[in-house]
């Protein structure tokens, strides 16, 4: 036995019909924003998979001039738009890295926080949505359900005895439908909600990884020969403030 969707939504009333069009609306909501945050997703995840490489040889070569080109050609990829801003910041610095300071690499480090939260907001949005339909539309689904039982009880009761259960039968399956309309437009709300969820957990741990290890080489890069002494002289300093105040040679 089949069911006559289009028979269904003849013999609907104007109630159980709004149920229906909220819920087509809210279906191609969610729809259109699991569409376009596969879009997104996808496209980070490709550029990134072509710009890290290519940033890593440049940063193992220290040919600071390609990275940062490489940062601002690729800003789709989220850990290219997390590593450009600190690269951005100290930017003026690269040119003479003897002028570095720890103050310099401490503002690098905040910039790369920044970027993050901007760039988790970016990808977070919308995915409230989501969260929001496949709460909510089993329960717009079962209202049009609870609203046609009633009618279809009330009118058996107009019936009278001759009624039976016959004559609520389409009542009743006109209500069942919107509840098993709302599960349709819900469960797939509730999938793509948690992928993305996860799919976000997984680029903030590249983008705090990658900005580590960029912050590590900013380090490092102030700790070699080009300007080792300036460095090491204000973290001893610092250390003599917090310390004993006394710096043992």
């Amino acid at each position: 036995m089949s069911v006559d969707l289009l028979h269904l939504w003849d013999q609907m009333g104007y109630f159980a019909k709004g149920i229906v069009v909220i819920l087509a609306i809210m279906s191609i909501w969610s729809l259109t924003i699991m569409i376009s945050k596969f879009i997104q997703f996808q496209r980070a995840q490709a550029e990134t998979r072509k710009f890290a490489p290519q940033f890593s040889r440049a940063i193992q070569e220290e040919n600071l001039d390609q990275a940062i080109s490489l940062a601002e050609k690729n800003k789709k990829s989220h850990v290219a738009r997390v590593v450009g801003e600190a690269l951005s910041e100290v930017k003026p610095l690269l040119r003479d890295r003897a002028t570095i300071t720890a103050a310099d690499i401490n503002s690098a480090e905040r910039a790369v926080e920044r970027q993050m939260l901007i760039t988790l907001a970016d990808f977070k949005r919308g995915i409230g949505i989501l969260a929001t339909v496949g709460s909510t539309a089993p329960f717009v689904g079962l209202l049009g359900t609870t609203m046609g039982i009633v009618n279809a009880f009330t009118g058996m009761a107009a019936q009278g005895a001759s009624g039976g259960l016959a004559g609520i039968s389409a009542g009743i399956a006109e209500a069942l439908i919107t509840t098993a309309f709302g599960l349709l437009v819900a469960i797939p709300a509730v999938w793509a909600y948690n992928y993305f969820t996860t799919k976000i957990e997984n680029l903030t741990v590249e983008m705090t990884y990658t900005s580590k290890e960029l912050i590590d080489y900013l380090i490092k890069s102030v700790g070699s020969e080009f300007g080792r002494s300036i460095f090491t002289k204000e973290f001893q300093a610092q250390k003599a403030v917090t310390g004993s105040g006394h710096v043992h040679g």
